[in-house]
């Protein structure tokens, strides 16, 4: 089987994390083409320098290729996987920055930022993912792109073959295989929620549940890893992900983020630092800095999905978290939200397994950000304060008239070069 894959925002410091996981399992994927796409030239340069030679010391056959032509790019894909982040680290400082002003959690996914993230992005990623399916209907798209469920939800909306894709899942699975001392595989995990919004009720060693027992035994350093209290964890008798601080601790959240600045100033340090070390024609694997830009396992994470979609693995489906249209898997949600699930995937698609009753303290909270993002894509779609204004008001993190009318105003004064309607 010769594939031919494409990355759009190929010129991502991180994206050597991804071309690593290529080389590394191209058994499991064998690219024989891949095109890094993005309007960067001069970046896009230095990371398809390096890519080639990520490549040439691991042997993989295939060619790397770069471009700043998209359309030319997308012909003849089997898959497109989508990384991009319209604005750049300045447009993600001012996410983090400007809801801080109104004693709101600053954030580049989750709340007023989130939202803005959204409102910047969807109409690109529409664009883009229509250009794919006139260059080839049957090519799969993989959404990487946050607000990951926002976006696969706009793009499931406008019959685009995609699914959404996350690291946090197989975060916690390496995680918790470390921890156990077993392989990987032998972990699966009972993931419920939307995308930035899951709790792990499960986790499955060769079929047995044995959550209890790592939170027993180890407990503490999975607490520190979240930043949350153990005696939480012990409560809940559940694993929440990070992003559930900005919920169950939000206050402290805020107080901190005001203190120590934005995540965003510190990628671009290490950003710069890396594509410094990528201009290296001696350098040929990822350099261990990657590591503090975030995004781990992706490229594992990827090729699974990708491997499965393309049925380079024999065609028989495999189970993985995926954000997918949730089609009545939970019933309080609508039929069109997308969440956030193991599911299993072939070539037809993902389709998600059936969940277990999820419990008011979770459901509540799903149902509630779900709300969010059908107003929050609306939003994006139309444009307007008014839905912007709605958007925020149906927030859980926001939820007051004056915060959502200060935060409406900022976020417009903020991003009126990308929102074509301010």
């Amino acid at each position: 089987m010769s594939l031919k894959l494409v990355v759009v925002g190929g010129g991502s410091t991180y994206t050597p994390e991804l071309i690593d996981g290529f080389a590394r399992l191209r058994d499991t994927l064998p690219i024989a083409e891949l095109v890094l796409v993005d309007p960067a030239a001069e970046r896009l340069a230095l990371v398809g320098g390096l890519a080639r030679r990520i490549f040439a010391k691991q042997g993989h056959p295939g060619t790397v290729t770069t471009s700043t032509d998209l359309d030319a790019s997308v012909q003849g894909a089997d898959a497109v996987l989508l990384q991009l982040r319209v604005g750049g680290q300045a447009a993600r400082n001012q996410d983090e920055t400007w809801p801080l002003e109104c004693g709101c959690v600053g954030q580049e996914t989750t709340g007023a930022g989130g939202l803005a993230k959204a409102l910047r992005t969807v109409p690109v990623v529409l664009d883009i993912a229509e250009r794919v399916r006139r260059a080839n209907p049957d090519a799969w798209i993989v959404d990487f792109t946050n607000p990951v469920g926002i976006v696969t939800r706009a793009l499931l909306t406008h019959g685009h073959k995609a699914v959404g894709l996350c690291n946090v899942a197989i975060g916690f699975q390496r995680k918790f295989a470390g921890l156990l001392g077993v392989a990987p595989e032998r972990i699966a995990l009972d993931h419920i929620g939307l995308n930035h919004l899951t709790w792990e009720r499960g986790v499955r060693l060769d079929g047995k549940d044995v959550l209890p027992e790592l939170i027993d035994g180890h407990g503490e350093a999975i607490a520190e890893d979240l930043e949350l209290p153990l005696s939480l964890v012990r409560q809940l008798g559940v694993v929440p992900s990070y992003y559930l601080r900005y919920f169950y601790e939000h206050d402290n959240v805020v107080a901190e983020l005001k203190q120590q600045g934005s995540r965003a100033s510190k990628v671009a340090a290490i950003e710069q630092e890396l594509l410094t070390m990528y201009a290296d024609p001696t350098l040929d694997e990822k350099p261990e800095l990657l590591a503090q830009r975030g995004g781990a396992f992706y490229s594992e994470a990827a090729v699974q999905l990708v491997a499965s979609l393309l049925g380079t693995q024999g065609g028989e489906p495999s189970e993985q978290v995926v954000n997918v249209r949730n089609g009545g898997t939970l019933p309080f949600l609508p039929d069109d939200a997308v969440i956030e699930v193991p599911a299993l995937v072939d070539a037809s698609g993902a389709r998600p397994l059936t969940v277990p009753t999820v419990e008011p303290l979770y459901a509540g909270l799903i149902a509630h950000v779900t709300g969010y993002e059908q107003l929050a894509l609306d939003a994006a779609l139309r444009g307007g304060r008014e839905r912007v204004f709605q958007a925020l008001l149906a927030h859980p993190l926001v939820g007051q008239l004056d915060l959502a009318d200060q935060l409406a105003d900022r976020l417009i004064a903020h991003n009126r070069e990308h929102l074509a309607w301010a």
